[in-house]
C-alpha cells in the first residue's frame, strides 16, 4: 500500500473523478460512512456524540458522519466553526442532507459558550474540523477549538488526521510546538499520510478506508518510494502447502551464531526458521554451547565448530563452516556470535566466499562496521537486519543521525551495496535496491526484550528458504508476521512479561491471521 503525501492525496482524489467518473460527493460520502462505521463497530453503547466542523472537506466529511449517526439511532450534536454561508462545494450540499441542526460558532466566546453549555458532555467526539490538506497558520478560532477538545473526557475520532496535524510530517505532533488535536483513533481513506505511520499521532488504531478510489489512480499519481506492508503485498507467501510436499520442498537453513553465554540467540534464530516454514535447520555453533543449543528444541539439528579460548568461532572453522553451506538455501549468521578478534575474521571470510543467500545480523553485521565496501549483494542476495546502533557503525554515523535520516540513510545503503536493508525500530524500514521501501506497522513495545531480533533473522531465513526466494518481499513479510505474533502475544500475556520464546509460540496464529487479512480492503496501523 502507497504511503502518499497531502499534495498527492488531493491529485489522487481528482483522477478519480476525472479519469474515472467517480463524483466527489460520493468519495465524500464514503468517507463519512466509513467513519460512523467505525464508530458503530467500536462505540456501540455511546448515547451522545459531538462532531466538530471546520468549513472544508474535512468538514464535509463530518456532516456525513453526523447523518449516517443520527439514522443509526444516536443522539448527535454538530458544532460547525463556521458560517452556513462559508461552506461551498460538497461540504455545502452535506449540509443541506444533514438532519442535525449545527451550533454556529464563528468567535471564540461563542466557542466558549458553546462549551460552557456543556457542548463536549457526551460519550464520543469526531474531530472533522480539519484534515490532511491543513496549512499554518491556524485561526484563534480553531486552535481554541483544538485546546477544548484536548480537555474533553470524551474519546475523539479523527477524521482523516487529527485538526492541526501535519499530514507530511514523521515526528510527533507535540515536537512542532503548534496546537494539535489528541485522537484515540483515526479513519483515514485510501492511503496512509507519512504521520499516519511514523507521527505517533494517536495511542489507537488508524484504519485506512477504501472510499472508491481505484488502485491505479494511487500508482499513478503518487512518486514516493514509501510503501506500508499489508498481508496483500505478500499473499503468495501464505498460501496453503501442497498436500504431497515434503522437507525437502522448503529447503534447508543454516545458522551460524552462538557463543559463550550467548547460546539462545542462535537457538531462538533457528526456531524462527522452522517456524516461518523451512524444512530443516542446522545450527551451528562452537563446540562448547552445542549441547545447550541442541537442548533447545528436539526439531534442531546442530554441528559444532573449533573455537577460541573465549568461546567464539575460531578461524579453524572456516573450511567446515564453507562444507556446511554446501546443499544449504540459506545462510543465517551473526546471532550471539560475538566480537573476537577472530571470530570478525572468521564471519568476513566466510560471508565473503559464500554463494547462496546470505542474512546478516547482530555481530556478522558489526563485523563488517568499517569495511561495508567488502559486501556486494548484486553477487548473491543479501539481508542486513541491524538496529539503529548497527546500522550507524555499519555506515560511520551516530544514532542520533540514523534516527533522524532512517528512511533516506536506508534506501541510499540498500541502493549503493545492492542489498536489502531491515532496519529495525517501531517503524521498521525495509529498503530494497529496485522496488523501493516498505515500512511495517505491526509489533509492540513488549518486543524490545533480548531474542526478539534472533527470531526475525530466524523467520527471514526460513521464509526465503521455503518460498526459494530472498528479497524484500519475504523479508517484509517476515518483518509483519514477526510484529503481528509479538501483537498476538500481547494480547494474552501483556507487553511487560512478553518474552522471545512467546513471539515464537504466536508465529503459527500470526500466519492464520495474516492470511485471513489479505483480502480486506480496509488496513490498520498499529499504534
Amino acid at each position: 500500500m502507497k504511503i502518499v503525501t497531502a499534495a498527492e492525496m488531493r491529485q489522487i482524489d481528482r483522477a478519480t473523478s476525472e479519469r474515472f467518473g467517480v463524483p466527489s460527493t460520493t468519495l465524500m460520502e464514503n468517507a463519512g460512512a466509513a467513519v460512523a462505521e467505525f464508530v458503530l463497530a467500536h462505540w456501540a453503547a455511546t448515547r451522545k456524540i459531538a462532531v466538530v466542523c471546520g468549513k472544508g472537506n474535512n468538514g464535509g466529511d463530518g456532516l456525513v458522519v453526523a447523518r449516517k449517526l443520527s439514522q443509526a439511532g444516536k443522539q448527535v450534536v454538530v458544532l460547525l466553526l463556521a458560517k452556513l454561508t462559508e461552506l461551498k462545494g460538497d461540504a455545502a450540499e452535506m449540509l443541506e442532507q444533514c438532519p442535525v441542526e449545527p451550533v454556529v460558532v464563528t468567535t471564540e466566546s461563542e466557542l466558549h459558550e458553546a462549551v460552557d453549555d456543556r457542548f463536549f458532555d457526551c460519550d464520543l467526539i469526531v474531530d472533522a474540523l480539519l484534515g490532511t490538506g491543513f496549512r499554518p497558520p491556524m485561526s484563534p478560532l480553531y486552535a481554541e477549538a483544538i485546546a477544548a477538545m484536548n480537555i474533553a473526557k470524551a474519546p475523539i475520532v479523527a477524521v482523516d488526521i487529527p485538526s492541526g496535524a501535519d499530514a507530511d510530517s514523521r515526528r510527533p505532533p507535540e515536537e512542532s510546538g503548534k496546537p494539535v488535536a489528541r485522537a484515540d483513533a483515526i479513519v483515514t481513506f485510501t492511503a496512509p499520510r507519512p504521520a499516519h505511520v511514523f507521527g505517533r499521532l494517536t495511542d489507537g488504531p488508524t484504519v485506512v478506508a477504501p472510499i472508491g478510489t481505484p488502485a491505479e489512480v494511487v500508482a499513478s499519481e503518487s512518486r514516493s518510494e514509501l510503501n506500508l506492508i499489508t498481508p496483500a503485498d505478500f499473499e503468495a507467501l501464505l498460501a496453503p502447502r501442497s498436500p504431497d510436499s515434503h522437507k525437502g520442498d522448503y529447503g534447508h537453513v543454516l545458522v551460524i551464531g552462538g557463543s559463550t553465554g550467548k547460546a539462545g540467540a542462535a537457538a531462538m534464530a533457528g526456531m524462527g526458521a522452522l517456524r516461518a516454514g523451512a524444512g530443516l535447520v542446522t545450527v551451528a555453533t562452537p563446540r562448547s554451547v552445542q549441547r545447550t543449543v541442541a537442548g533447545f528444541a528436539a526439531e534442531l539439528m546442530t554441528e559444532p565448530l573449533d573455537e577460541t579460548e573465549s568461546g567464539g568461532i575460531s578461524m579453524k572453522a572456516l573450511e567446515h563452516a564453507k562444507k556446511l553451506c554446501e546443499a544449504k538455501s540459506v545462510l543465517a549468521i551473526g546471532p550471539g556470535l560475538g566480537r573476537d578478534a577472530e571470530t570478525v575474521e572468521f564471519v568476513r571470510a566466510l560471508v565473503k566466499s559464500a554463494k547462496l543467500p546470505v542474512i546478516l545480523d547482530a555481530d556478522a553485521l558489526n563485523a563488517f562496521a568499517g569495511a561495508v565496501g567488502e559486501l556486494d549483494g548484486s553477487k548473491r542476495p543479501l539481508v542486513f537486519t541491524p538496529h539503529p546502533g548497527e546500522f550507524a557503525r555499519l555506515i560511520g554515523k551516530d544514532t542520533a543521525a540514523v534516527a533522524a535520516g532512517a528512511v533516506a540513510l536506508a534506501s541510499t545503503f540498500a541502493k549503493e551495496r545492492r542489498c536489502v536493508l531491515v532496519l529495525k525500530g517501531h517503524r521498521t524500514v525495509i529498503a530494497t535496491p529496485e522496488h523501493g521501501v516498505w515500512v511495517n506497522a505491526t509489533g509492540n513495545a513488549g518486543m524490545a526484550k533480548g531474542g526478539s531480533g534472533d527470531v526475525l533473522t530466524g523467520m527471514i531465513a526460513g521464509l526465503s528458504s521455503s518460498s526459494k526466494k530472498c528479497s524484500g518481499e519475504t523479508a517484509g513479510a517476515a518483518a509483519y508476521l514477526h510484529g503481528l505474533a509479538g501483537d498476538i502475544a500481547r494480547e494474552e500475556i501483556g507487553d511487560r512479561a512478553m518474552l522471545a520464546s512467546d513471539i515464537l509460540a504466536s508465529i503459527g496464529e500470526a500466519f492464520r491471521r495474516a492470511a485471513e487479512q489479505a483480502g480486506d480492503a480496509t488496513v490498520t496501523i498499529n499504534p
